[in-house]
Formats: structure tokens, sequence, C-alpha cells
């Protein structure tokens, strides 16, 4: 593999201070799209992940003593985005905040990742996902009537409200950096985050109840959830509009009384339960597989990329022995590409001889 980067990022230099969760998924992506990401990592590390980590130089610095802070700081000099996700006040008391850093490099986009932000009641409280998705409303929408909320993963809000809010905030500084010269502090908090990301439902509330045992998208809705197949695998059903569950009802061969009112979902609901376990899930895509129906087969993630779909699209890659996510999204022009690992004092050298940003 060629060590020129590619992808529309290319050239822009970023420097993370390597944590768990968001932040090196936020890191990730940039250096998919061609970002230079020098990792900062401490002595003894942090958990590996061989492909959330992909695309790095990485140098190993201990931050707490002067030679480290010192060598950190002339990285800083260089780059463009910086990303940290400490608790807040543990970087200004390394000598390594945003108003010491800044100062430094004044076109420095420095990028904070916490779950509660640099502020609040709440700002230096040990949490984690599934407490920020608790105080921001969308935990409580997920799960069965009557039993304790199920958290989906950390999908909602480490990465939906975290990692892919702050590179959204990135991006955002950068293009701004633009027309001022100057960079700022962007203070990602994943309750914030999720807080977005919640906004559809607080701007449709009257029409999308919440409540489990009316939530048309949380799974109270009988053509829109998931049902057990007679060899024990899953089928989800997506048929929200008339137009989709009239084609499932015609495939499924429903009796003509059965339809998507909410009075009779617990009837739709017990049909399709017994009929969906009367043969196995391939059965099911047979008859349903091409159709406006909204059905798909639920995958483990060790079957998602021999499916046929994703293997046209080229979604998964292997890369260093490991099928992984090929980058997104897409671009016409400039494509992302998985980029070698790197040394890090390397790449800080290679910066230095380039001059400051």
């Amino acid at each position: 593999m060629s060590n020129a980067a590619s992808g529309p990022l290319a050239g822009l230099r970023m420097i993370e201070f390597a944590s768990i969760g968001p932040g090196p998924h936020c890191a990730m992506l940039f250096a998919d799209l061609g970002a230079e990401v020098l990792r900062i990592a401490r002595p003894g590390g942090t958990m590996p992940n061989p492909i959330v980590d992909r695309g790095r130089a990485t140098l190993t610095l201990d931050i707490r003593t002067d030679d480290g802070r010192a060598t950190a700081i002339e990285a800083v000099r260089h780059a463009d985005v910086l990303i940290e996700g400490l608790r807040p006040g543990v970087m200004e008391r390394l000598g390594l905040g945003p108003e010491t850093l800044c100062g430094l490099n004044p076109r420095l986009i420095y990028g904070r990742m916490t779950g509660w932000g640099q502020d609040g009641p709440l700002a230096t409280v040990a949490g984690h996902d599934i407490t920020y998705i608790a105080l921001s409303g969308a935990l409580a929408a997920i799960g069965r009537p009557g039993e304790p909320a199920v958290p989906p993963l950390n999908l909602v809000g480490d990465f939906g409200g975290g990692s892919m809010l702050l590179a959204f905030g990135i991006l955002a500084a950068l293009w701004e950096r633009e027309r001022s010269g100057k960079g700022q502090v962007i203070d990602a908090a994943i309750v914030d985050g999720v807080a977005s990301m919640m906004t559809m439902f607080a701007g449709m509330a009257g029409r999308i109840s919440l409540d489990r045992d009316q939530n048309l998208l949380g799974g109270a809705a009988p053509f829109y959830r998931c049902y057990l197949c007679a060899d024990g695998r899953e089928i989800a059903l997506g048929a929200l509009e008339p137009q989709f569950f009239a084609t499932l009802a015609e495939r499924l061969d429903l009796p003509e009384g059965l339809t998507q009112a909410p009075a009779q979902w617990p009837e739709l609901a017990a049909h399709l339960t017994r009929l969906l376990a009367t043969q196995p899930l391939d059965h099911w895509l047979a008859l349903l597989n091409g159709t406006d129906a909204c059905a798909a087969p639920v995958l483990p993630l060790a079957e998602v990329a021999a499916h046929p779909h994703h293997r046209a699209r080229g979604t998964y890659v292997t890369h260093d022995a490991l099928k992984q996510a090929a980058p997104a999204p897409r671009f016409s022009r400039t494509p992302g590409a998985i980029q070698p690992a790197r040394d890090g004092a390397a790449l800080l050298a290679a910066w230095s001889r380039g001059g400051e940003r």
C-alpha cells in the first residue's frame, strides 16, 4: 500500500490523545479520509482495537513528565486539530489545556470529547453511554412495557451523539477557520449530541409516542419489529407505510381484516408471531426479498460482510488480514482509504520539517 494519504482530508494534521470509545472512532473517521493522525499514547496504553485504531502514527509519551509534555507541545505547534477525551480539568492540570495550546497555535481546533460536557453539575462525575442516554430521553423509549429499559449497545451515546458530533464540530470549525484564520475549542458532550438526535421525536410529540406500548419505531408496532423463524433465526420487518404493509400482507397472505390500526396491533402481532415461526428464515426471505415489504434477516456481525449487498458495494474490505468496514462515506473524486500505520516519531519529524501551521 502506498504511503501517500488519499481522501478529501489529505494534508490535515490531527493529534489524538489516546482514549477509549468515541475519541478513537472519531480519529479513525479522519484517518480513513486522509488526515495524518498522530496518536499520543500513554505508557502501558489503552485497550487496543486493531480496526478502530487503524491508519494512525503512534507516539508513546508520558505527558506527566517535562520531556513528554514538551514533545506533545512541539507536535501541537504543527497540528490543525487536537482531540482529547479526559475529564474536564485534567488537560489543564497537565499543562496541555486549550488556553495554553491555542495560545501557542492560534489556528488549532481543540476538540474535547466528554459524556457530560465541560461544565454543569455532572461535568466531573464518572459515566458511560448508558448513563448519558438515560439522561437524554433515548433509553426510556427502548424496551418492552413493564420491563427495564434495554441499552442499545453503546451506539447511541458514544458514537451517535459522541464521535459523530465531535467530527461534525471539527469540520464546522475548520470551515469557519478558512474565513477567520482562528481556531477554537469544541465542547462535544454526549448528552448534548443525543439531545440533538432526539429532536425528531420531540418535534413529533403527539404523532409518534415514546411510550413503549405505543412506540411505532421501538417495537410496539407489529409491522416494525423482529420475529423468530422456525430455525431460530430472526427476521426484521419494517413495513411502516401503508403501501409497504400492503405488500407485506399480500406476500404473507395475511387475513384481510388485519390492518395497521393500533387497536389491531395485539392480534396482528400474535398472527405474525405464529406464522413466521412455521418456516425457516430462508423461506420468508425467498418470499420477501426484492419487494417493498421492507424485510431483512437479522444478521450477527460475523455474517454481515458475506451478505450479497455488502459484497456488491464493497462495504467491507480485508486489511492487515482483518475483515473490516471500508471508509465511509464515499466520495466521487477523492475516495478515502484505510491508511497504513506509521511511526509517530517519523511523522512528527516530517511535520517539524514542514513548519508550523
